[in-house]
């Protein structure tokens, strides 16, 4: 059976018993303890834990699953050992509640032997040693032989953390057969023989911090299969890489890299086996939303593509090969995975991006490491500061230097590496550190006593209010109109008063979460704490940072629409002035996609539909498809923006009522601020207002210095970048002339044929011209010339004829240094430029010295 046949067979058979068929969720998961999907059961964990009611009883899936980070890590055995994989699919059936160990038993042995027709006389199954129940539904319900059941220790029990569900295991294994090692069952055979092909995983106890263990109301059922390991078993091979999918990826590596299997060594060929595994994880990983960079996920992403590409370059590759290998990967696996054929050409774009990126330090980089390394002591680490070097500058992740390092006998100094990445972030967060203010314990004092501030922005522009705390720099109310800065929007200004005096409130933020802080300058009197006061906010600039607020989100859908769903929220800033997006993307906005985006805004705006802010259940906000923003928090209830028709997100910020208040919306910028993150700038309101109205002012102004129309502009502006190109042409040509007429003068301040000379008026082309024609007047066989230009830096010549003994090159090779500059040397002509005007006399005093003047 092929792959694709076992993947149908298994799905077929569960819901054939009442299972319902779940789609692969993504690498992505919603558990925050994990990078990546790394098990079928990770999308259920809620419905095991009782989070969640599950919407059925039964399920069955194909998960896909990566294991390249954190504990569950699989990435430095890939290529080696027969079995592992940073991606695989893990096919399962689970129980929430409903049936369990009989029919999970009998079923697993009715699939493996029915349906995939495995030979029963070549399986064993393993119980835990304290499960007798299993043991016996195994040998007197599904009638596996005693002999062939073995009881193991923890490797048969499986707990989801140190409290929580938890229970017993049973895994059914496969015998490959004598020649792959001794005899003896799981338990005491060879672990190249007998190959785990299916856990079940029988969730029956409620483990409690103490130890101890309570039985479920519920006993649920988890089951894992291998379907790479499975399919190597059907198909008869040795390993997991002689499947058919993966033998067609290798296959297409070979071609790409043009290494011939059949002949190569054992270590090309593990290279190969690399290039096919990093293409499938990294193909996964791209299309469900995974870009590359320093972090998180993203590092792991990173790792495995430079992982890749570094031994695409051992195969002597010196081209880009993964943006082939994600074709093959497409190919292969598209039938089954839809997405992959639907974003085919974007994950190959960042794929492609990344991989031209890291080849440009690549060979710098390895080259740089093999010196270090050729120079050790026998048994010597690589220095830590050599591996920062590698990260910092050459973007080698650690663990792919680490993987260089092992290969030649040599370890890495970590904590040396660790500890200049930790000079390096204390540094930049030196550089970030902004002045003091109050001590949080003393804030957290406030809060404790007296309850966090309640905001009624969203209902009025003015409260009633009492000072709770006041010195020279802050105040703290009760209540407060005042928005604090989070979500990327500013906090709000103003004024407070009191019997006693007026303050202008310069910002407001969170001193502690909960807490507002009320920056304030003194306009009058004083506040002391126990008034009552009355906070006023700007409504003006609140009401531009509605609209330049309710923008950015209708922004983020109009990028999803036009550059498509992998578009993420990465930071922004919400002012009064204007607004800033920074988003997930590998390339800048192409003119037609910057006009398209805010044709969608303006869209919206004069489409005019209502906006709706609201509080809800964070489950009750996921159901509506609300999207959440970068950075901000959120807890059980959740505040949900419905802007218009289109956007729904999480936000707590201030918005505005209908979208036609937002005004006209104009994008002023856009451009690159980190590895696959881009930055939208754009107006609203009357800030495009006044952008348009500058922008008309300074087209009149330049029409009026031309003395043509505002239509005409352009074409005057035309007009007079042509007469100014042909001016300058004929200034360039009067100037040649001129220096060329100089000639006859220097030739004739030759000694022994020989002229060397500080020239005035000239510029690059017309020193040269001005060299060769000194060369070429009588009596004259060598010259020199240098000359500051107008436009900065300096320039040398030399001109020697056929018949002279001197060598151009070798008349300035001092002199060019001298001035700091270069140039390539020529023996008849010879030209440099260089930076030091205050040097070039002594340059010529050195090119006179090497014409044997001096």
């Amino acid at each position: 059976m092929k792959a694709n046949e076992v993947r149908q067979a298994f799905t077929d058979f569960f819901i054939e018993r009442a299972h319902s068929h779940q789609p692969s969720s993504s690498l992505i998961p919603h558990d925050p303890t994990l990078l990546f999907t790394v098990a079928g059961m990770v999308p259920f964990k809620t419905y095991f834990t009782g989070e969640e009611a599950a919407p059925y009883p039964r399920a069955v899936t194909i998960q896909k699953c990566v294991r390249a980070g954190g504990k569950h890590n699989d990435l430095d055995e890939i290529g080696r050992p027969r079995r592992h994989l940073t991606f695989f699919e893990m096919m399962g059936n689970f129980s929430f509640g409903d049936y369990f160990k009989s029919e999970a038993c009998a079923w697993a042995w009715e699939f493996v032997t029915e349906v995939l027709a495995l030979d029963p006389e070549r399986l064993w199954v393993t119980v835990h040693h304290s499960d007798d129940e299993a043991e016996a539904i195994w040998r007197d319900e599904v009638g596996v032989p005693a002999g062939r059941i073995q009881r193991l220790g923890e490797d048969n029990y499986w707990r989801m953390g140190d409290t929580g569900p938890c229970g017993p295991c049973s895994e059914i294994f496969w015998d490959k057969g004598p020649e792959f090692g001794a005899d003896g069952g799981p338990e005491h055979g060879d672990e190249d023989r007998f190959i785990e092909i299916w856990n079940l995983v029988f969730m029956q106890f409620d483990q409690a911090a103490d130890g101890t263990q309570t039985p479920l109301p519920k006993p649920s059922i988890d089951t894992g299969m291998g379907l790479e390991r499975t399919v190597s078993v059907l198909q008869g091979v040795d390993s997991v890489w002689d499947t058919d999918e993966l033998s067609a990826l290798q296959a297409a590596a070979a071609k790409l890299t043009g290494v011939d299997p059949a002949t190569a060594e054992f270590e090309r060929l593990v290279s190969l086996r690399i290039l096919a595994d990093h293409a499938r994880s990294t193909s996964m990983l791209v299309s469900d939303g995974v870009f590359p960079s320093n972090e998180a996920r993203g590092y792991v992403l990173r790792r495995i593509l430079r992982r890749a590409v570094r031994h695409a370059y051992l195969l002597g590759v010196e081209t880009a090969v993964m943006g082939g290998m994600v074709d093959a990967v497409v190919e292969v696996m598209g039938p089954d995975y839809p997405d992959l054929v639907k974003n085919h050409e974007f994950i190959r774009d960042v794929i492609d991006r990344e991989e031209v990126r890291f080849r440009e330090t690549l060979r710098t980089g390895s080259t740089i490491l093999d010196g270090k390394l050729a120079s050790l002591a026998e048994g010597a680490p690589l220095d830590g500061d050599t591996a920062f070097l590698l990260h910092d500058t050459y973007g080698f992740p650690l663990e792919v230097t680490q993987e260089i390092t092992e290969e030649r006998g040599v370890v890495v100094d970590v904590e040396a590496f660790r500890a200049a990445m930790a000079e390096q972030q204390r540094r930049a967060k030196d550089a970030r550190k902004v002045g003091g203010g109050l001590e949080t314990s003393h804030l957290s004092g406030i809060l404790e006593k007296h309850g966090e501030t309640d905001f009624t922005g969203r209902a009025e522009i003015s409260s009633e209010t009492t000072v709770l705390y006041r010195d020279d720099a802050i105040v703290v109310l009760d209540r407060t109109p005042f928005y604090a800065e989070s979500g990327g929007q500013v906090g709000d200004t103003g004024i407070i008063t009191t019997s006693t005096g007026e303050v202008v409130v310069t910002d407001t933020r969170y001193g502690v979460p909960g807490l507002h802080i009320h920056d304030i300058e003194v306009s009058s009197g004083s506040l002391e704490v126990g008034q009552r006061a009355t906070a006023v906010i700007d409504n003006n600039r609140r009401s531009a940072i509605r609209r330049n607020h309710t923008a950015t989100h209708i922004l983020h859908w109009a990028l999803r629409r036009v550059l498509g769903d992998h578009v993420k929220q990465q930071g922004s800033y919400v002012g009064p002035d204007r607004l800033r997006f920074d988003f997930s993307h590998y390339e800048g906005l192409t003119t037609e996609q910057a006009v398209e985006i805010e044709d969608l805004v303006n869209g919206e705006v004069l489409e005019n539909l209502s906006c709706r802010h609201f509080e809800t259940t964070m489950d009750q906000a996921e159901h509506l498809g609300a999207i959440a923003f970068f950075g901000d928090k959120y807890g059980d209830t959740v505040r949900v923006l419905e802007a218009g028709s289109n956007s729904v997100e999480l936000c707590g910020g201030t918005h505005v009522k209908a979208l036609g208040d937002i005004g006209l919306f104009r994008i002023v910028s856009e451009g690159s601020i980190g590895s696959n993150i881009r930055r939208v700038e754009a107006l609203t309101g009357m800030a495009t207002v006044e952008l348009l109205r500058d922008t008309v002012a300074t087209a009149n102004a330049a029409a009026g210095e031309l003395n043509v129309s505002t239509d005409d502009l352009l074409h005057g502006v035309q007009r007079l970048q042509t007469e100014q190109k042909e001016l300058r042409s004929e200034l360039a040509r009067l100037k040649q002339q001129m220096a060329v007429g100089q000639a006859p003068t220097l030739a004739s301040q030759a000694i022994d044929g020989v002229v060397v000379a500080r020239v005035e008026g000239v510029e690059r082309d017309g020193l040269r011209d001005l060299a060769v024609s000194v060369r070429d007047q009588p009596d004259v066989h060598a010259v020199v010339l240098g000359a500051g230009f107008d436009v900065g830096g300096v320039g040398l010549v030399a001109a020697v004829t056929p018949e002279s003994a001197l060598n151009a090159g070798a008349l300035i090779e001092d002199a060019k240094k001298t001035v700091g500059g270069g140039g390539k040397p020529s023996a008849d002509l010879a030209v440099a430029g260089g930076k030091h005007l205050e040097k070039l006399d002594d340059a010529l005093d050195q090119a006179r010295a090497a014409a044997g003047l001096g």
